[in-house]
């Protein structure tokens, strides 16, 4: 069976149980950023040394199938969600007390690895924003209902995630001997006018 289908070449695409949208639809777009996110995850990961890190970043990507499947309409089990995000919440622990605390914002950059962690950790950002703007507006997708039902713990762990891939690009800068660039515009110290 080929993998083009021809369905979609006039713009739409269907969802779980079959309805037809626009390709533009807000879940659609939602599905597309969070591909995305798991790309440049799956990127990362062939790029990291730790097979430890490469395997919790597959689990990464494998909840976010899941995560894209419940909203979808799929029954999934997000129960995994929560357990993640304290294992997130430990790697961030650890890294942290290895990299020098933050007093100012730093730009992102670094290493090409950094570099790309940072890319990920800024779709991660519009990919929370996007689930959050999903559960605030009516969606052709969810008529009957007025709007699209966002679970919170996807919320929390899109939230951690982009929390992890900051802290994992801070610490990739750093093993490289890299200085991190302070953005020289507010001090956090200085007081606001």
């Amino acid at each position: 069976m080929p993998i083009y289908t021809r369905t979609g070449d006039s713009g739409s695409t269907s969802l779980f149980g079959g309805k037809r949208v626009l390709k533009c639809e807000e879940l659609v777009d939602v599905y597309g950023s969070i591909d995305e996110l798991n790309s440049w995850i799956g990127r990362i990961g062939s790029e990291l040394e730790s097979l430890d890190v490469q395997q919790f970043l597959a689990a990464i990507q494998s909840d976010l199938f899941t995560v894209g499947s419940h909203l979808a309409g799929w029954k999934t089990d997000l129960s995994v969600l929560p357990k993640r995000v304290k294992e997130m919440e430990a790697r961030i622990d650890i890294l942290e007390t290895s990299l020098p605390a933050l007093k100012n914002f730093i730009l992102p950059g670094g290493t090409p690895l950094a570099s790309e962690i940072h890319l990920a950790r800024a779709v991660c950002r519009r990919v929370e924003r996007q689930t959050v703007a999903l559960g605030q507006k009516p969606s052709s997708a969810k008529a009957s209902t007025g709007r699209q039902e966002v679970d919170p713990r996807i919320l929390e762990y899109l939230n951690r995630l982009s929390d992890l891939l900051f802290m994992l690009a801070r610490f990739v800068n750093k093993e490289e001997g890299i200085v991190e660039t302070v953005w020289s515009g507010i001090d956090r110290n200085q007081k606001k006018k």
